[in-house]
């Protein structure tokens, strides 16, 4: 089980991998669209920048962040989106800016809570460890887009454990978002390292199963691929279903990526 500390390494990294792609474009190439639609690179860094900050707001100043969870609900399926919009209008260099001095402070701030404290968010509450596996996973889902868009490369490393471990974790809140019942069996999940090994939850008799390689779970969970074009295999009907609808951000659900959109 890895520590906090190892984690908000592993932040910092995702983070580092990111700041790699988008640091040496030109300004031109900021406005160009990524498969989220509406979004362009510039969007994404914003939206990346607003979300760490309202965590800072989240652990320093519940009560500013209770404001602005309240904003969020009076406008649930724009909120967001707005923000991500606002936020990029900026010149790229101050939104580059922005967004690495609000994550060294994010840092900084989620290592100074107190151990056994839950910060609030838009969905459930979260502890810091919490915190930092969330902002990772949605940095690791981001920087896919802004892969995508510029057509480079990715290194696929151990660090999507933690993506696929929220994304396993997010299961009842597929659900819930959509008013659906969550099932009350168990699930078991098994996914394939990068390195080969073999990571798991769930009851190894568990009659709703998944399984399939790391990586896939991960763009499914996101929603940064469709499952038509993932290697994913569900037994049962309920983990049928779950991957159809599975999401590991809180917030309404995207309309995801097209089947044969990355093929």
């Amino acid at each position: 089980m890895a520590d906090f500390a190892e984690v908000l390494a592993d932040l910092t990294a995702e983070c580092a991998e990111l700041d790699g792609l988008v640091a040496p474009l030109d300004e031109a190439d900021w406005s160009l669209e990524t498969p989220a639609p509406g979004w362009t690179i510039a969007t994404q860094i914003a939206h990346l920048a607003w979300t760490d900050g309202v965590a800072i707001l989240s652990a320093t100043d519940p009560d500013e962040f209770a404001k602005q969870l309240q904003a969020a609900i009076a406008e649930f399926d724009t909120y967001v989106d707005r923000a991500a919009e606002e936020g990029a209008r900026r010149p790229p260099a101050d939104i580059l800016a922005g967004w690495r001095t609000g994550r060294a402070r994010l840092g900084e701030a989620l290592a100074a809570v107190p151990a056994g404290t839950k910060l609030p968010w838009f969905g459930p509450p979260m502890s810091p460890m919490s915190m930092v596996t969330a902002r990772l996973m949605e940095t690791w889902a981001h920087a896919q887009d802004v892969a995508d868009t510029l057509g480079a490369p990715r290194s696929i490393t151990d660090r999507i454990r933690h993506v696929a471990h929220i994304g396993v974790r997010a299961r009842p809140y597929a659900y819930l978002i959509r008013d659906e019942k969550v099932p009350a069996e168990e699930f078991r999940v098994e996914l394939v390292g990068p390195a080969g090994d073999v990571w798991t939850w769930g009851p190894e008799d568990a009659l709703q199963r998944v399984s399939g390689p790391a990586l896939d779970f991960c763009l499914l969970v996101t929603q940064r691929r469709h499952r038509d074009d993932l290697a994913l295999v569900a037994e049962g009907a309920d983990a049928d279903h779950w991957l159809d609808i599975a999401q590991a951000f809180a917030g309404p659900s995207g309309d995801g990526r097209k089947p044969g959109q990355f093929r």
